[in-house]
C-alpha cells in the first residue's frame, strides 16, 4: 500500500488480485487505438472525457485497477480515483509492458493469457532463492517489481553474475523497461561492468534503445564520467549520434576528459565517408 493509499501491483500480483476480485472494474488508460488493438478483457478505456462520469456513477465500493502503458499514467488515476473515496484502488507496476504480451493485435486478453508461467518453465532452486531474497516471484523470473525493474534488470544493475547467467539462459524478455523507460543493458551500465554490458548485448539487448527522455546507455555513461563503460559500449556498436529529446548527444554530455576524447574519435570515424579500396 502506497502513502496514497492505492496499491501498487506486479503482473503476478495483479493477476492474483484479479482473480480475487471478479467484480473489479478495470481501466485503461492507454489511447483508443492501443485499446481496440489489445486489452485485458473486460476493461473500459479511461480517458479525459469519462473519467467524471466514472467517478460519479460507479460504487466506491467496487474494486478499481487501472493500467496504461508503463505505469506512469496510471498513477495519477489511481490517486484521483483514491482521493474520491474509493475504497479499493490498484494500479500495474510497468503498465501494459509488464504483461509480456507483445504489441501484436489480439483484441480482449482473458486473464488466463497472462498469468504465471506455463509448466515447464523449471526456475533453479538456487535462482528461486535469489529471486525471492530481491523481493521477486521466486516463480516468475521475467516478472517486474519495484519502479518496473524486472530480475534481468536487477541482477544486472547488483552485477550478480550467477543469477545473470541463469535468467538469460531462462530465455526472459529482453525488450523489458523499467518505469523510466531503461533496459538491463542501461542498468548494467550503472554497475559498470563490461563483461556484463558484453553478456547482454551478445544475447540480444538493445544497445541503443533510448528511455523516455530519449536517452541511451551511451549518454549515461558519457554524462556519468564512466569512461570504460564510454569504450565497451562504444567497442559494441553503439551510435553516438543518437540525440535526446532535448537535442544533446553523447558527446555534449561527456562528464570528463577520457569521455569527451573517446566520443570525438568514435563521432570522427563515424563521420567520415568510406574510401574505395
Amino acid at each position: 500500500m502506497s502513502d496514497s493509499q492505492w496499491t501498487r501491483l506486479s503482473a503476478a500480483q495483479a493477476h492474483a488480485w484479479l482473480r480475487e476480485r471478479p467484480d473489479a472494474l478495470v481501466l485503461d488508460a492507454r489511447e483508443a487505438a492501443h485499446h481496440l488493438a489489445a486489452h485485458l478483457d473486460g476493461s473500459v478505456r479511461l480517458h479525459r472525457d469519462n473519467h467524471e462520469a466514472l467517478l460519479t456513477t460507479v460504487s466506491r465500493r467496487r474494486p478499481v485497477f487501472i493500467y496504461c502503458y508503463h505505469g506512469h499514467a496510471s498513477q495519477t488515476w489511481a490517486g484521483m480515483f483514491t482521493d474520491f473515496g474509493f475504497a479499493e484502488v490498484a494500479d500495474l507496476v510497468g503498465g501494459w509492458a509488464a504483461l509480456g504480451l507483445g504489441n501484436d493485435s489480439r483484441g480482449p486478453v482473458p486473464l488466463a493469457d497472462w498469468g504465471p508461467p506455463s509448466v515447464g518453465v523449471v526456475v533453479p532452486p538456487a535462482l528461486a532463492d535469489w529471486l525471492q531474497s530481491q523481493g521477486f516471484d521466486p516463480a516468475r523470473p521475467e516478472a517486474p517489481g519495484v519502479h518496473g525493474n524486472t530480475p534481468l534488470m536487477h541482477a544486472a544493475w547488483r552485477g550478480a553474475q550467477p543469477a545473470l547467467d541463469q535468467l538469460l539462459a531462462l530465455k526472459v524478455p529482453l525488450d523489458a523497461v523499467n518505469s523510466d523507460g531503461n533496459n538491463a543493458l542501461w542498468l548494467a551500465c550503472v554497475h559498470g561492468e563490461p563483461e556484463n554490458i558484453r553478456l547482454l548485448a551478445a544475447h540480444g539487448v538493445p544497445i541503443d534503445h533510448a528511455n523516455f527522455t530519449g536517452a541511451t546507455a551511451l549518454m549515461y555513461a558519457a554524462s556519468s564520467g564512466k569512461a570504460g563503460v564510454v569504450a565497451t559500449l562504444l567497442s559494441l556498436g553503439a551510435n553516438p549520434h543518437l540525440v535526446t529529446q532535448d537535442d544533446f548527444s553523447a558527446l555534449d554530455m561527456a562528464a570528463s576528459l577520457d569521455c569527451l576524447q573517446l566520443l570525438r574519435t568514435a563521432t570522427r570515424r563515424r563521420s567520415e565517408p568510406e574510401t574505395a579500396p
